[in-house]
């Protein structure tokens, strides 16, 4: 077993951007192989990180390549892992839980890369609760943007009904009969110790993860004092319309390189 934090394997990937360049890595995390894409701009320059948070569960919401490199494209360092237990990762994918630590370590990967100290998170869905865990856990990140954010892992299976057998059998229990569990994925308890300035971008029609999931990180962010900024949209759901989305990528992506950091 390697220490946390170092390259097992690189091995390069298809890029569907001529301007970015694709590599898969595999990294070690408290004893597991686990593995990540990141995406480069071939043209030269001083770029910050972007650590990518992605949603979903094992090969629902896997990083997309596509995706990925449209951030890269914006000019940064993009890193995704993929978390534990997910194409040929060791482990077992764990919703929030120890495989918390895969994306705590990505960042040290993805500094091996940058070429400035300024890191930021960018989660969606599900990651939304994995990049306030890594901001919680390291003092390091300049930003955290959070669309369509988890950030109550009990108001998550409190609303998705369809999800809740999936969580019983991943988390162990319920929320009623193993409080202890889920108490360990609440990162809102935690809240004080991000430093980072957070942008919260939620769809107010969203029914895959509900705008109160926005509402409660921001009052629990304004409650502790934190540095953050909203984007809601009243007329989308959880996936926006591919010409917004473009947009907001890029004002996203605009709005981190203006973050000072802590």
């Amino acid at each position: 077993m390697k220490e946390n934090g170092t390259i097992e394997s690189i091995r390069s990937y298809p890029s569907p951007n001529p301007r970015i360049m694709l590599t898969e890595i595999t990294y070690w995390s408290c004893g597991y192989r686990v593995k990540g894409m990141l995406a480069e701009p071939k043209k030269r320059g001083s770029y910050d990180g972007i650590l990518y948070c992605r949603g979903g569960m094992q090969s629902i919401g896997m990083v997309r390549p596509a995706r990925i490199a449209q951030i890269a494209s914006e000019g940064f360092i993009v890193f995704a892992p993929y978390y534990r237990g997910n194409r040929g990762g060791e482990g077992r994918d764990e919703f929030a839980g120890e495989d918390r630590w895969d994306a705590v370590y990505a960042v040290d990967i993805l500094k091996q890369y940058c070429h400035t100290n300024r890191i930021h998170l960018f989660a969606f869905s599900r990651g939304g609760i994995m990049a306030l865990w890594i901001a919680i856990l390291r003092n390091d990140i300049t930003s955290i943007v959070t669309w369509a954010g988890v950030s109550d892992i009990f108001l998550t299976y409190d609303e998705r009904t369809d999800m809740r057998r999936m969580m019983k059998r991943v988390i162990g229990g319920t929320p009623t009969n193993n409080v202890e569990a889920y108490d360990n994925r609440n990162a809102l308890t935690h809240i004080q110790d991000i430093g980072a300035a957070t942008l919260i971008i939620h769809g107010m029609k969203d029914l895959n993860v509900s705008f109160e999931h926005a509402k409660v990180l921001e009052e629990a962010l304004i409650g502790n004092n934190k540095v953050v900024e909203k984007w809601y949209y009243e007329d989308f759901t959880h996936f926006f319309p591919s010409k917004v989305n473009r947009q907001v990528v890029k004002d996203a992506c605009v709005w981190m390189k203006t973050q000072k950091g802590v």
